[in-house]
């Protein structure tokens, strides 16, 4: 009985890429680098630097931002993910901007630790 023979030939199988693969890898999220989005242009708001970064999700866009400060010599990021979904990449730009604007204004330098 040959195992490793075996073992090479369930291998071989497993890594054929058939639409059952293809169907499973778009349906659990699988993706290249080459279908994300652009990165948004950053927002600069009291000193801080706000990067909108929106997830695509099901078609339509999950609030997402990276806040950051350079505080004594080194960069701080807070990352600002919100439930809030919205049907296109340029609303959920302008409702993370909003939202990193409060954030900043409610938190200011204290949510960075």
């Amino acid at each position: 009985m040959d195992l490793a023979g075996d073992k090479r030939d369930i291998d071989a199988k497993f890594r054929k890429k058939g639409p059952i693969m293809s169907f499973l890898k778009k349906l659990f999220g699988g993706s290249s680098a080459s279908q994300a989005p652009a990165a948004a242009d950053p927002v600069e708001h009291q000193g801080y630097t706000i990067s909108p970064a929106p997830a695509a999700e099901g078609g339509q866009f999950r609030l997402g931002a990276v806040i950051s400060k350079e505080i004594d010599g080194e960069v701080k990021e807070h990352r600002l993910i919100r439930a809030d979904l919205f049907p296109s990449r340029d609303e959920a730009i302008g409702a993370a901007v909003r939202k990193a604007k409060l954030v900043i204004a409610e938190q200011g330098d204290r949510m960075f630790s």
